[in-house]
């Protein structure tokens, strides 16, 4: 059984794809048409990239997803975390973190499914006794 993809923005899933289920031919259609779009190349980090590696390709359709979640545009979104599900089948997780310097960064899980984090905040006791 294959596992979900998860999307994680600042630490936070806000998406999953559940691989089960099957695309529909027009939707197989919409990601081939991706697929040619990013064959024409296009800009990340401010260089244009002619040639595309698969990775190059998620790291891109990945930022796409972010602005999509950003504008609330569902439709693009969904065809976008498809599409990393699809042409990367081991990816388990897509962290993204957004640092208002620096721009996102991108991480790629391969290893580990998600696993709901939770904050665990320990208040000292008045007398100093742990």
């Amino acid at each position: 059984m294959s596992e979900p993809l998860a999307v994680v923005v600042d630490g936070e899933r806000v998406l999953s794809y559940d691989r089960t289920h099957g695309l529909r031919p027009h939707q197989l259609a919409s990601l081939q048409a991706m697929d040619r779009r990013l064959d024409e190349g296009f800009v990340l980090a401010g260089r244009r990239i002619e040639s595309p590696d698969p990775v190059a390709r998620g790291q891109f359709v990945a930022l796409t997803l972010l602005r999509a979640l950003e504008r609330g545009d569902d439709a693009r979104a969904a065809a976008c975390t498809a599409w990393l599900a699809t042409r990367f089948p081991e990816l388990q997780q897509l962290r993204i973190a957004r640092n208002p310097e620096r721009g996102p960064t991108v991480e790629f899980v391969f290893d580990r499914p998600y696993v709901s984090e939770t904050t665990v905040r320990f208040t000292p006791r008045p007398d100093g006794t742990s």
